[in-house]
């Protein structure tokens, strides 16, 4: 096949986005070839995924928000090596890409066509595969409670304005987890199990995360009182107290969890009350800007923290 084709797998609700015709007819006019595909329900992503490598297509983008990305990147995870992923993020949050510094313009997302793929890890759970990170707590709560209909008028802001009106049912919940050479266990506000560095619209969990180092970052909020004193301060200006964090770097991390401990994935629900979390290396070609911040240049050391 034609190195200049690719299949763009895009969320359905994105069909009569402008921006992203633009962007399609702008790369059909400097000689490539691209078909477009729409989802609709659940399975879509991984039924058009398996019909474009049967076709032979060897890059495949994906349109669409975070849990559209994770979809898109676990089906194509199931056949290594056959295409390269390229990231057109189109959704609330877009925690994975920003993060990647990858261009939330549809044009600019799309030169990254013409660029060289990396190896990049996916983390996994209970044979779920997750793109950016696992979080638990409070804000994953909130991320999964967050209205679509807000999202629409606020953006990113609506995470915030949901974690700010569901402040009187903030509570610590029980974890515990364990790994190679780390073991940790309290009462926690936060959680971030991290392939990705940020979630829940912007929040920064794992600033040191880096996805071709076959680790996952592991950052831990504690729940002692001063902390959730000041949790409303945290909602407003980030997660800005860095040195209250408990972190590592882990091939994996097994979890058990209170029933209070919210768990999503890339913003979806997963249930669960002890899970094992693994990175799975080198697991995904994906086309990244050379210079991502999501890219190390050296080998990354296991440091419990």
């Amino acid at each position: 096949m034609d190195e200049r084709k690719a299949l763009l797998i895009l969320h359905g609700k994105q069909a009569l986005n402008e921006d992203v015709r633009a962007a399609v007819e702008g790369k059909r006019k400097q000689g490539w070839e691209l078909a477009v595909r729409l989802t609709w329900e659940a399975g879509d992503a991984a039924r058009l995924v398996d019909e474009a490598l049967t076709a032979g297509y060897t890059q495949v983008i994906a349109g669409g928000g975070d849990g559209t990305l994770r979809d898109i990147a676990e089906a194509m995870a199931a056949h290594p090596n056959e295409a390269s992923l390229v990231l057109l993020p189109l959704g609330t949050a877009n925690d994975f890409a920003r993060a990647a510094g990858i261009s939330l313009e549809p044009a600019q997302a799309l030169e990254l066509l013409d660029t060289a793929p990396s190896a990049i890890d996916l983390g996994t759970v209970g044979g779920q595969a997750f793109l950016n990170m696992a979080t638990g707590g409070f804000g994953s709560n909130v991320t999964a409670n967050t209205s679509e209909d807000l999202k629409k008028i606020l953006g990113g802001a609506a995470y915030l304005f949901t974690g700010l009106s569901r402040f009187s049912e903030l509570h610590a919940a029980y974890g515990e987890l364990q790994g190679p050479d780390f073991h940790w266990r309290g009462e926690l506000l936060a959680l971030g199990i991290g392939n990705g560095r940020q979630a829940g619209g912007g929040r920064v969990l794992c600033p040191e995360a880096l996805v071709d180092d076959g680790l996952l970052d592991i950052s831990i909020l504690p729940a002692p009182q001063e902390v959730v004193g000041t949790l409303k301060n945290l909602l407003t200006e980030g997660f800005g107290i860095d040195n209250m964090f408990v972190r590592a770097r882990l091939p994996w991390v097994e979890i058990k969890v209170s029933e209070g401990l919210h768990i999503n994935l890339d913003g979806e629900p997963l249930e669960g009350d002890d899970l094992r979390f693994e990175a799975r290396p080198a697991a995904l070609r994906v086309h990244l800007p050379p210079n991502s911040p999501l890219l190390g240049s050296t080998p990354a050391l296991n440091r419990p923290g």
